[in-house]
């Protein structure tokens, strides 16, 4: 695997090694070895597997502590623009968002650890599969952040047309949040 840093500590880009042939293709998706090796947290608790049509948008979500947690993302079927916002207060990347495309030809996964706020785009339709660490899902601890909060400035490939429901839409600016996140200082460098 090739780990990428993205300049927000603990966000990470991961690259598979594909082996291929006639035949089709292998890939690890998770090594918890290669994620102890890498310092990515990965203890999968809940495995969840979505659809989007063209032009939905769902997001910025995250959950609350003590029941947070970290998100493994990957596009198995189309194309999806993936989103996070660092919403750690004391962070020093605070407020700042990171975004790629994630495809199932680009096999491209992002590492979200807890203290983000995650979203998606469908570019086509898409299917996303996700492994949670941390905490399986628990609905009173559900938050989120306004997907075109103007302190943030996601640039969103798709402007018009997003279907949203409102929940998504009527999220919280970063000025309004009241994060539940803080900064631990890491004292030795990830990845």
């Amino acid at each position: 695997m090739n780990i990428i840093k993205t300049g927000i500590v603990g966000l990470v880009v991961i690259e598979p090694q594909v082996f291929g042939d006639e035949r089709g293709w292998f890939m690890e998706m998770h090594s918890q070895p290669k994620f102890e090796a890498a310092q990515i947290e990965s203890g999968v608790v809940q495995i969840n597997h979505s659809f989007s049509t063209k032009g939905v948008l769902r997001g910025l979500h995250f959950q609350a502590p003590p029941h947070d947690q970290s998100k493994l993302v990957r596009c198995v079927n189309g194309r999806l623009f993936d989103a996070v916002v660092d919403i750690r207060r004391g962070s020093p990347t605070f407020g700042q968002w990171f975004g790629l495309e994630l495809s199932a030809e680009n096999k491209k996964m992002l590492f979200v650890p807890s203290g983000f706020a995650h979203g998606f785009c469908a570019l086509e339709d898409c299917e996303l599969m996700y492994l949670c660490g941390r905490s399986a899902y628990h609905k009173e601890a559900e938050g989120g952040l306004r997907y075109n909060a103007p302190e943030v400035g996601i640039r969103w490939p798709i402007e018009s047309e997003l279907v949203m429901n409102d929940r998504d839409r009527d999220f919280p600016t970063l000025v309004e949040l009241s994060t539940p996140f803080v900064y631990q200082a890491v004292t030795r460098e990830l990845v």
